[in-house]
């Protein structure tokens, strides 16, 4: 079986501010399985360091007001059209982000407010039965 996990977890810097949330205690967790490192805005086409988004009325858009919905809604396709769901053991996201949330997302306002919700990759992935884990649950 094979594990997702966000790139950025694993140390790829492909954070929107250009670094990444090298998380060891993940990368200790997954020793030993197929990992397969992913980041739907990267797949989506978005460059880094990029400006940072939130989801605002259902849609992504930039913290300068340009809307980066397709490109997210691409990436999470690409990943998705990549893999057999099936094979998926779990896949581990990264906190809040826009794309990876799988719990809580930022509300939209570019405040630091988190509200129940998940972002467009997680969802996703969650509509196809894929076991979906917080970066913040380990």
């Amino acid at each position: 079986m094979k594990v997702l996990v966000s790139a950025c977890l694993l140390g790829e810097n492909c954070k929107y501010s250009g670094g990444n949330n090298y998380n060891e205690k993940i990368a200790e967790f997954v020793k030993g399985k197929e990992v397969i490192p992913v980041c739907p805005e990267v797949a989506g086409g978005l460059p880094t360091p990029r400006t940072p988004a939130e989801i605002v009325n259902g849609v992504v858009t930039a913290k300068d007001g340009n809307v980066v919905d397709k490109e997210f809604r691409l990436g999470a396709r690409r990943i998705i059209e990549s893999i057999d769901p099936k094979e998926i053991e779990f896949a581990i996201l990264q906190a809040r982000s826009p794309s990876c949330g799988s719990k809580h997302i930022y509300d939209g306002t570019f405040s630091g407010k988190l509200i129940e919700g998940q972002g467009v990759f997680a969802k996703a992935l969650c509509d196809l039965g894929v076991k979906v884990i917080d970066s913040e649950e380990l």
